[in-house]
């Protein structure tokens, strides 16, 4: 079990941590590292367990913060995922077009006149010619 050395509010601590896990370990420690920095910056030296417990507040602040965003997002997903879903189950029904009917004595009589035409045309041919 590896042991690292970790410096937090520029006082240094000896930490044991799992093989493979001292990158999240420094990582962990930046970020109240961060924080202490924060609070030397803004009060000054403090006694070690206060500026620990001040700096772990803050963090748990920020991660409260997150936490509350995320549960947000999650809440605004399952909205949307809901209305999608709603969506797809949805019927769309087509547009109906009407297209009127012309009855069949009128395209009858349209085809008579159409011959009768056709055949006054014939005549008039003939006697042209």
């Amino acid at each position: 079990m590896p042991e690292i050395s970790i410096s937090i509010g520029g006082r240094n601590f000896e930490v044991a941590c799992q093989d493979g896990e001292e990158s999240y370990l420094h990582a962990a420690a930046k970020m109240l590292d961060d924080e202490a920095q924060i609070l030397s910056a803004q009060v000054g030296r403090i006694p070690e367990a206060r500026m620990l417990l001040m700096a772990g507040l803050m963090l748990a602040d920020k991660t409260a913060s997150v936490e509350d965003r995320i549960a947000e997002v999650k809440a605004e997903l399952a909205e949307r995922e809901a209305e999608l879903a709603g969506l797809r189950n949805t019927v769309v029904e087509p547009e109906r077009v009407e297209v009127p009917v012309v009855p069949q004595s009128v395209t009858d009589t349209l085809a008579e006149l159409a011959a009768r035409a056709e055949a006054l045309a014939a005549t008039v041919d003939e006697k042209l010619n």
